[in-house]
């Protein structure tokens, strides 16, 4: 493994009708108090239990909002992005950029009933050696009684 992470960047549309505790989330990020080093944007910090974007699922942590109902978030500092999401109105439209980890290296087929993880002779042979030499011992621990 060479030590690199590395992303899949996906946009969605996410439309959220705003319940009693609002949208359910919380923002960071701005011109003025940047979350991600050399981004200014705006980012999901936490959802809220039971709130609009929970009952949704779609949204998460970590994920960048792009745009509400249309208005882009660019160069916004961090309370412009606060009012502009109090005053969304009730039914709210989100273009959200989620950031994906991915598996570094190359992936492998594997087909049904093959095993995904460490290969069954590295279990195995361990094993097997172990009982061999358990046996051992006993059959000399009771020939000397």
């Amino acid at each position: 493994m060479n030590g690199r992470v590395d992303y899949l960047l996906t946009e969605e549309e996410i439309n959220l009708t705003r319940g009693p505790s609002g949208l359910g989330f919380n923002i960071v990020g701005g011109t003025d108090q940047q979350y991600v080093s050399n981004d200014s944007g705006i980012f999901v910090s936490s959802i809220k239990e039971n709130g609009a974007a929970a009952l949704d699922g779609r949204l998460q942590e970590g994920d960048k909002i792009l745009s509400v109902n249309g208005q882009d978030l660019k160069n916004l500092l961090h309370q412009d992005a606060v009012d502009l999401f109090r005053n969304a109105g009730y039914a709210v439209s989100l273009r959200v950029q989620h950031r994906l980890q991915v598996q570094n290296g190359p992936i492998g087929h594997h087909g049904e009933g093959e095993p995904s993880g460490i290969p069954i002779t590295v279990v195995v042979v361990p094993v097997f050696a172990l009982i061999v030499v358990a046996a051992w011992a006993f059959m000399r621990y009771r020939q000397r009684l």
